[in-house]
Parts: C-alpha cells; structure tokens; sequence
C-alpha cells in the first residue's frame, strides 16, 4: 500500500509529465480491460450452460450504467492496444526512445482519431434505444448479480493465501537453480507480452467493432437481424440465438468464429493475467500475501481458460433457444 500511495503522490507531484501518466493510463486501463474480460467470458459461457443466465445477464447489459461503462470499456480498449504497440516498438529499437514523447503524444491523438466517430455511432444507438425504451438504472440487479463475480475473486484469494502459508511453512531451501529458471521464464514472459501485445491488437479491436459498434449490444436481442459476420438470421431476437449462429456459422467449412474467439480467449487471458502478476509484485510486497494473489491469478486464468474453451467448442445446444422463448412467456 505504501507503494501505491507513493505511485499516486510521485504522479501528481510530475503535474501532467507525458511518460508518467502514459504509465498510469496504461495500466488503469489493462485492469479495466482485464476486469470486463473476466466478467464477460463467465457470462458468455452461460450461453451455453445456463441461457436464461445469460439473456439475463445481456438484459442488464443493455441498461444505462452498463452502456456508460460500455464506452469506457471501449476507450480503455482502444489506449491500451495503441499504448501497447508504442512500447513494443521502442522496446524493439531502444534507440528510438528519444521520440517517445513524441511517439506518447501520437498515441493520445490516435485514441481520440478512433473514439470520436465510434462514441458518435455509438451514442446514436444509445439514443434510439432509450427513445422507445424505458429508462432503468436496474441499479438493485446490478449489485445482487455481479457480488457472485466479487465473492468468486474474493473466494479465490483466500485460498491462494493459504496455499501460500501452507507453502511457506514446508517450502524446500532455495537454491539457484530455482532461480535460473524463473530468470528465464520471466524472460521467455517478457517476449510473449510483446508478441502477444502486437497480436491481439486485430483480434479485440475486430472484436470490439462488431459487437459495440457494427451490431451492438442492443441488436444482440433485435429480432429477424443478421448476427455480425454471420448470414444468419437471429430470428428469436434472443442473445442465446445470437451466439448461437455466430459460432456454428461455416466459412469455407471451418467454424471460423470459433477458432476467433479461442484465439482471443487463449491470447487475453495470459496476456491480461500475466499483466496483473506485474501490478501485484509492485505494490504487494509481503511474501505470503503476494504469493497468495499470485495463486489466485493462475487459478483465475485457468478457470477461465477451461470454462471460456470449454462454453466455445461444445457450442449453444440445439434446445436452448426454446428454452429462452418458453421462459420468456411464462415471465409475461
């Protein structure tokens, strides 16, 4: 914690210096990339093994203070991949660093050259939503369904923490060939969040333009539209329908959304996680605690990772979509 409130004294004391507030904008806006990750691939997977789960969940995606957070989820997207590819290419030719400052500046320019048409594409959806729907905070909803993803990340951190006592009290000697290995672990890391850095950059930002821009998150329950990339029709009008004709649509006779969002999924996930492993060896300085976290982040990524998988190659069953439309009768 002293760590972190002197992070935040050391940022406003440099009043507004180019490098520092790149530093902290880009790792303000990882962490709120990484947090809507994790609650959108639990979501998401409830297509496939809970859909009145995840209409419900799209229901309250559709509501105003999830559309505010909607926008800032897209801006902090946007500075993190421009960001991210700034540092992968001075980091590729250090002498370039020279032009950082001016590099940092292109950045800020290419953020907002980006967020202004989409903000204004966006808006407009905003506005004939709310024309002809009713406008609720559904601020109850809100906190009763997304305490579970709180008390799961909370959950998960007590049992890093005592894995990592139990591991402290019956932990072998250190010697140095432990050392060497994590050394070139972490250098093999430090080359795969560059890599990974430049690869991702297509991968969300395509992402990110067909679900919050071209369909957007209020088409995903319109009826009789075409699913974005698809040419197929949600005829339902029903998001579980939607994911559905998304990954069992065929280019070429390969379920071509599929192989993106694993792709995507496996990407972010050690990219995102890895990210925060940084963050917390920053400012968590206790031995116990840091291991702990660091615990809980592996097992936050593995269960992410099999759940995430495990919801895309199994698909949206076939009944599913029934399902949804007996369940939404009985409600009216």
């Amino acid at each position: 914690m002293a760590t972190l409130a002197l992070t935040i004294a050391e940022t406003l004391r440099y009043r507004g210096k180019l490098g520092q507030w790149s530093w902290v904008l880009h790792r303000i806006t990882g962490l709120g990339t990484l947090l809507f990750f994790y609650l959108h691939v639990i979501d998401t997977s409830w297509a496939v093994f809970y859909p009145e789960l995840y209409a419900r969940a799209i229901a309250l995606y559709q509501s105003p203070l999830f559309t505010a957070g909607e926008f800032g989820l897209v801006a902090c997207v946007v500075y993190h991949g421009l960001n991210g590819f700034r540092i992968v290419l001075f980091d590729s030719r250090p002498k370039w660093w020279r032009y950082q400052g001016r590099a940092a500046q292109m950045v800020f320019g290419g953020t907002l050259l980006i967020l202004i048409p989409t903000f204004l594409i966006m808006f407009r959806e905003v506005l004939d939503h709310y024309s002809h729907t009713p406008f609720d905070l559904k601020l109850g909803e809100l906190i009763a369904d997304n305490a579970q993803f709180a008390v799961g990340a909370v959950a998960l951190i007590i049992i890093g923490v005592i894995l990592s006592l139990a591991y402290s009290v019956i932990q072998p000697k250190r010697d140095s060939t432990g050392k060497l290995k994590r050394n070139r672990f972490d250098q093999a890391m430090w080359s795969y969040m560059r890599v990974s850095g430049v690869l991702i950059i297509p991968l969300v930002f395509g992402h990110l333009a067909m679900m919050h821009v071209i369909q957007g998150v209020f088409k995903l329950t319109a009826a009789n539209w075409t699913a974005v990339g698809t040419t197929s029709i949600n005829a339902s009008g029903s998001a579980v329908e939607f994911v559905q004709q998304r990954w069992n649509f065929m280019l070429g006779g390969v379920l071509i959304w599929r192989i993106y969002d694993i792709a995507l999924l496996g990407f972010v996930v050690l990219h995102g996680f890895y990210g925060l492993h940084y963050v917390v060896n920053d400012y968590l300085h206790n031995r116990i605690l840091n291991r702990g976290v660091q615990i809980a982040i592996i097992m936050t990524a593995v269960i992410l990772l099999v759940l995430g998988g495990g919801a895309i190659l199994a698909g949206v069953p076939a009944g599913a979509v029934k399902l949804i439309q007996q369940t939404s009768q009985v409600v009216k």
